[in-house]
C-alpha cells in the first residue's frame, strides 16, 4: 500500500500493547533528558522497556545504570540490550550475570554491530558468541530469561536471501527467544509479506513491529540508507519542505506514526515497540491518537468544573 488510512475506535487503546526503547546517557544532561522521557512515559503502563548496548559493550555500564534505575525508581519492567560483538563467551555471560546480579530478567539478544559501524563486515570473535542465535543460547544456559530477537521485514543487509534471513531467525526461536522485535518499517505490506514468510516457516512467536517516529526525516532517511529500509515515495512527500519547520514537522511525523499503528491495528497487529531516541513527546502524542491514555488522565477529563 502506499499509504494507511486513520480511523480510531473509542475502545482501541485498550487492546494494544506497548513497548519504549531507550539509549542510555553519555552526558549528566543527557541523562536528565532521559529521565523527563522515562517519567514521561510511565503512567502509559508499557509493557517493556529497553536499554540500548553499544557496539563491543561500550555503553555497558551505562546501560546497567539506567536500567537499574527504572527497576528501582518505576514499576515498568526493563530489559537490557545484549551483543556479542569483539567479547569472549567468558566475557559475555560475565555481563549476562552482572546485569542479572541487579535485577534484568529480560534480554534483547542481538548479535551487534561492528565496533566499527553499521556496514563494516562482521567476523565473530574466535571465542565467542558466533550470532544472535548462539547468544540466545548462552542465555537460555544461564536462566530462563524473557528474551527478544530482532527481525528484518525488509531482510538483514547481509543476508543472501529471505530464506536464510528467516533461518536465522528459526534458529534463535528455537534455542529460546520469546519474541522477535522488527527493524523499523514504512511499508506496511512488507511487514506482512514477512509475518506470512515467517508463519510458513513454522515459527509463531510474536513478530512485534518495530515503529520509527520521525523525529528528523533527513537523519531517518540517512539511516534508512545503511540499514536496507525502504523509504517510500509519499512518505517523503509528506515531510518534504519541512526541514526548517519542526512544529509541523512534529505534527506530520505523529500523524504518520499512529496511521501505520492503526493499519496494522486492522490487520490484527495488538503489540507495538517504539523506538524514543530518548525523547517523549512524539511517542506520547501517537499514543494518545491511537487511544492509550496516561493513567488518570480520563478521571481529570471527566472532572466536573467548579461552580
Amino acid at each position: 500500500m502506499n499509504q494507511f488510512r486513520f480511523s480510531r475506535r473509542p475502545d482501541i487503546g485498550d487492546k494494544i500493547r506497548v513497548s519504549f526503547e531507550f539509549f542510555p546517557p553519555k552526558t549528566d544532561e543527557m541523562e536528565a533528558r532521559l529521565w523527563e522521557t522515562v517519567t514521561r512515559l510511565e503512567p502509559l503502563k508499557p509493557k517493556f522497556v529497553s536499554v540500548t548496548y553499544g557496539a563491543g559493550g561500550s555503553t555497558r555500564e551505562r546501560t546497567g545504570r539506567t536500567i537499574k534505575r527504572i527497576l528501582t525508581e518505576t514499576g515498568i519492567p526493563a530489559a537490557a540490550h545484549l551483543t556479542c560483538v569483539g567479547a569472549t563467551r567468558e566475557e559475555v555471560d560475565a555481563v549476562i550475570r552482572e546485569f542479572q546480579n541487579i535485577g534484568i530478567e529480560r534480554f534483547v539478544a542481538l548479535r551487534g554491530d561492528p565496533a566499527s559501524g553499521v556496514g563494516n563486515t562482521y567476523r565473530p570473535h574466535p571465542g565467542g558468541y558466533q550470532n544472535g542465535a548462539d547468544l540466545v543460547a548462552g542465555l537460555k544456559a544461564i536462566a530462563d530469561f524473557d528474551i527478544s530477537v530482532a527481525a528484518y521485514p525488509e531482510k538483514h543487509p547481509e543476508s543472501p536471501d529471505f530464506a536464510t534471513d528467516i533461518e536465522m531467525l528459526k534458529r534463535k526461536v528455537d534455542n529460546g527467544a520469546t519474541r522477535a522485535i522488527t527493524q523499523f518499517f514504512f511499508d506496511n505490506d512488507l511487514y506482512e509479506r514477512y509475518v506470512e514468510r515467517v508463519r510458513r516457516a513454522g515459527i509463531y512467536v510474536p513478530i512485534v513491529p518495530g515503529i520509527q517516529p520521525v523525529h528528523s526525516f533527513r537523519q531517518v532517511a540517512n539511516f534508512s540508507r545503511k540499514a536496507g529500509a525502504h523509504v517510500p515515495a509519499w512518505l517523503a512527500e509528506r515531510f518534504e519542505g519541512l526541514e526548517n519547520d519542526p512544529q509541523t514537522h512534529a505534527l506530520v511525523a505523529s500523524a504518520v506514526a499512529a496511521e501505520q499503528v492503526m493499519d496494522l491495528v486492522e490487520r490484527g497487529v495488538s503489540d507495538f515497540h517504539f523506538y524514543t531516541m530518548n525523547r517523549s513527546d512524539l511517542v506520547f502524542a501517537i499514543c494518545h491518537m491511537i487511544g492509550i491514555r496516561a493513567e488518570g488522565a480520563a478521571t481529570a477529563q471527566a472532572a466536573p468544573a467548579a461552580a
